[in-house]
């Protein structure tokens, strides 16, 4: 079963932020666009050219209204220890949520049982607390927080212009698609 459409799971986590350790619920996070970015661990290869290109983006996800959500399965003082120690996270200004249970890997369905690691997921929620975006990599692949950004800017088009569909490589501005009985064939 897909998680789109779904609701979130309750879930509580702490995360560094700001230079501060901060709780976080599901309730804290509803009544926003979130982006949940889930990736294996802190101090490794992948993870921070991906965690320091959505530092590089953050800007632009929160003039969307969006807020980032960082996680892995390693502690929020982990968080901390690689946001003091890494150039490449010291740009983080977005929460580093932990998650050593595996509480919300596993509500995201991202968590690698054996391994106690998440997979690269990326989950885009409404405001509402429901998926609307849901992307899982194997963790060779790294993403594109561009691409994230053009993502988000379609479900929030769709979102406030019922009726209306993004076509491919779509990017804000330019023109959607009403479905009906006259597109059929003509596309």
């Amino acid at each position: 079963m897909s998680l789109i459409n779904t609701q979130i799971k309750p879930f509580k986590a702490t995360a560094f932020h700001d230079g501060k350790f901060v709780d976080l619920s599901d309730e804290t996070v509803r009544g926003a666009w979130s982006v949940f970015v889930f990736y294996p661990a802190d101090f490794t290869f992948v993870c921070p050219t991906e965690l320091e290109d959505l530092a590089d983006h953050y800007e632009e996800f929160k003039k969307l209204g969006v807020e980032v959500y960082g996680v892995s399965t390693d502690t929020h003082f982990a968080h901390k220890a690689w946001h003091d120690t890494s150039d490449a996270i010291s740009k983080v200004k977005y929460p580093l949520v932990g998650d050593p249970t595996a509480t919300l890997a596993r509500n995201f369905e991202v968590l690698i049982e054996e391994e106690g690691l998440a997979l690269r997921g990326t989950f885009v929620v409404n405001p509402e607390g429901v998926i609307k975006v849901c992307e899982i990599h194997d963790n060779g692949i790294g993403r594109n927080a561009s691409e994230l950004l053009r993502k988000v800017r379609a479900a929030q088009y769709v979102a406030s212009h019922p009726g209306e569909v993004c076509p491919a490589k779509w990017q804000q501005g330019q023109q959607t698609l009403t479905p009906s009985l006259d597109l059929v064939g003509k596309i």
